[in-house]
């Protein structure tokens, strides 16, 4: 059993990496690979210091959507980790690299939600009737861990390897979408570098909130309207230096961008 100090040791040494911007070794050798509720539970420790610091959570990413990641790091679900609202990057945007840590991009569908995902037995219906609008998305994953060099115990308490987010300025009906279909394409600085179907992601989207809202219903702290929801990467994730510009498009949603400098 993890104890409430392994889990404070962990937090702590994740909280440093990130305020010094020095990446740290893996945490799976004080919490181990196998108690995923003691890896939420060191997340949620530096949650808790980042809200008390006043940085807002506005919402949620979903991680670990492809069936290739899964078998890659030996679990069977998604994962996830919360977005913050000093983290956000405008669409055409420009960050500076020594902001991030091992900067990766993806492309993902973004759901904004307009009710409540908080009931005991949450249908497919209840999913699809929250949603308001979705976006085209590019997250910026990060990670505190030396090379990326990460179990699934280790992505959980270090914030789902979650850094930047970028959302597009399109938001668009479900009506007027096939989110199962829609085709994305990634470039980096002009050249395709990423693609995918919107199937990629945990075979639907939806399937990804569904999981995530009835995770969220059972830990105590359900859905609410507003929230943003980044719903998982639809190809491969790609490294990322100064001077590059990422732009995805994904079909129906448009196009959102970013750039990196020194």
């Amino acid at each position: 059993m993890v104890s409430r100090d392994q889990m404070e040791a962990a937090a702590l040494r994740l909280q440093e990496a990130d305020a010094k911007k020095t990446v740290c070794p893996p945490v799976r050798d004080i919490i181990g690979t196998a108690d995923l509720d003691a890896a939420y539970a060191v997340q949620q420790i530096n949650t808790e210091r980042r809200i008390e610091s006043g940085a807002r959570v506005v919402g949620h990413k979903i991680g670990l959507t492809a069936a290739v990641v899964q078998e890659q790091l030996g679990v069977d679900q998604p994962d996830f980790g919360l977005l913050w609202d000093d983290k956000e990057v405008k669409d055409g945007g420009v960050i500076s690299v020594s902001e991030l840590m091992q900067p990766k991009a993806e492309a993902e569908i973004a759901f904004v939600l307009g009710k409540d995902l908080d009931g005991d037995q949450i249908s497919p219906e209840d999913i699809v009737d929250a949603i308001d609008y979705a976006m085209a998305s590019i997250e910026i994953v990060g990670s505190r861990i030396r090379n990326w060099d990460i179990k699934i115990t280790d992505t959980i308490a270090d914030n789902a390897s979650a850094s930047h987010w970028v959302v597009g300025g399109e938001k668009v009906d479900l009506q007027e979408l096939d989110l199962l279909y829609c085709k994305m394409n990634m470039t980096k600085n002009g050249e395709l570098v990423s693609e995918g179907l919107g199937k990629n992601c945990l075979g639907s989207p939806f399937y990804a909130l569904e999981w995530l809202a009835r995770k969220m219903v059972t830990i105590g702290e359900p859905l609410k309207t507003g929230d943003l929801i980044l719903t998982g990467a639809l190809g491969p994730m790609v490294p990322i230096h100064a001077g590059d510009r990422i732009e995805a498009h994904i079909e129906g949603l448009g196009t959102v961008g970013v750039s990196f400098k020194e």
